[in-house]
């Protein structure tokens, strides 16, 4: 280093209550490694039993462990010496398993927005070789041009053991590092990278976590299918579709008698529910193909009892639903049941509307008053709760304080009476010095007489 290169002396260094410097220089006579809160212990203990894990353990206390990471890759004839040795440059990919790379491309923003668009950062990302021992060991090492900005950045906290053992590293150029490159400054690219390194450490942990050891991670998002793709005969999609599937329960089959001519048969299936839906095939030759759903809807009449039926008749054939004829004899009476019961249905409703719009005439705003101040004042009772919760919290912080303003005033009386007698014991002690010094000043005159007299 005598022609060219940097040397670094530090000098000056504080000392604590023991006389000990801030800095340990006898740990180890070729690195430099800090004292107090920052070094541990067990650290230390963990790196010797975990070598892989050995820089994520030091690097907080350790100087050459630090250095050794602090640039993703050493140009040439640059070297490293701290006292007297050189520091072995090391990249943490070395002490991945399993490991991937991802490419990330940064979009995009109006703050701190990349200059270059087809700026990418090649994320590698992997466990760490002592991740079978579940050691709380991750983060990320990422770089910006070539130098260590954010070493072994932890971005996922989860409650659990999930992300132990993820590490991993980046050259994150796009992002502007702060002034005293121990950060970067917080803009939206910034923000995305962080969302974007949690989700692909989410995604590589719940993928490979099995591997060492953790149990699998399932997904949530469950899919009820059949093992052979077909829909089960309980299945009827067609029918009781909607939001909100509703849970039937089959009560039985019932056959339903012949009829006259002896060639059609039936089979009825109640299921209960809102309604009762009949299933009946319209022939033998269709009872292969298609099912007879007639859905019977009430009709209310006037005097309140249950009026005639709304039937409606579908056809389901393997396919999908299809609506089918009748037959040609019963066609006009169908009809003609159909048209008479939509009429009265009509005509009812029509009815109901009529007397709710005088109803509402006739009272106006009242009956709503009614039914308002009838209801249960639940959010009054809520209200009423908070309120005495909130006077509870009162009175306890009243208290408080008037502890709080007791003990300030005792304190304050115990200093008034310390700084009285402070003043009591200065002033004797002033009319202590100032008697001996008169008794000084008398001796001098008593000795400068006496010798006055002797002469």
């Amino acid at each position: 280093m005598s022609d060219h290169g940097t040397r670094i002396i530090i000098y000056n260094l504080w000392e604590d209550d023991e006389g000990l410097s801030e800095l340990d220089f006898d740990a180890d006579p070729h690195d430099i490694q800090l004292r107090g809160v920052n070094r541990d212990e067990k650290n230390i203990q963990m790196a010797k039993e975990f070598p892989n894990s050995r820089h994520f353990l030091t690097y907080k206390h350790s100087l050459r462990s630090y250095a050794s990471i602090l640039y993703l890759r050493l140009p040439p004839r640059f070297r490293i010496i701290l006292r007297g040795k050189d520091v072995e440059q090391h990249n943490i990919v070395n002490d991945m398993m399993l490991s991937q790379e991802i490419t990330y491309r940064p979009q995009a923003a109006a703050d701190g927005a990349p200059k270059d668009s087809n700026m990418t950062a090649v994320v590698t990302i992997g466990f760490v070789k002592d991740a079978k021992h579940h050691i709380d060991v991750q983060g990320f090492n990422v770089y910006h041009k070539n130098r260590l900005i954010k070493p072994f950045w932890r971005l996922w906290n989860a409650a659990g053991s999930d992300g132990r053992g993820v590490i991993g590293v980046l050259e994150a150029n796009f992002v502007e590092p702060a002034h005293d490159k121990q950060g970067f400054e917080r803009t939206t690219v910034l923000a995305r990278l962080e969302a974007r390194l949690v989700q692909m450490q989410k995604n590589y942990w719940s993928t490979y976590c099995h591997k060492i050891g953790y149990a699998p991670r399932k997904n949530k998002k469950v899919v009820a299918e059949s093992s052979d793709g077909e829909i089960s005969p309980d299945h009827s999609p067609h029918i009781f579709s909607g939001s909100k599937r509703k849970h039937m329960v089959m009560r039985g089959k019932i056959p339903s008698s012949s009829s006259s001519k002896g060639n059609n048969s039936a089979k009825k299936m109640t299921i209960s529910g809102r309604r009762n839906k009949t299933l009946a095939p319209a022939s033998p030759a269709e009872d292969d193909s298609y099912d007879d759903i007639q859905d019977r809807f009430p009709a209310r009449q006037a005097n309140g009892s249950i009026g005639k039926m709304i039937r409606q008749e579908k056809y389901f054939e393997k396919d999908g639903l299809q609506t089918t004829p009748s037959k040609v004899s019963d066609s006009a009476d169908k009809e003609h049941a159909l048209v008479e019961a939509d009429s009265s249905a009509i005509a009812y409703l029509q009815q109901e509307n009529n007397k709710l719009k005088e109803l509402l005439e006739k009272n106006g705003a009242g009956a709503l008053d009614v039914r308002i101040n009838g209801l249960p004042c639940e959010r009054c009772n809520l209200l009423e709760r908070q309120l005495q919760e909130a006077k509870q919290k009162l009175d306890e912080l009243d208290k408080d304080h008037e502890s709080l303003i007791a003990i300030f005033s005792e304190e304050r009386e115990r200093r008034d009476m310390e700084e009285e007698n402070l003043r009591k014991k200065l002033k004797d002690a002033s009319n202590t010095i100032q008697e001996l010094l008169d008794k000084v000043r008398l001796l001098e005159k008593m000795k400068s007489y006496n010798y006055r007299a002797e002469r």
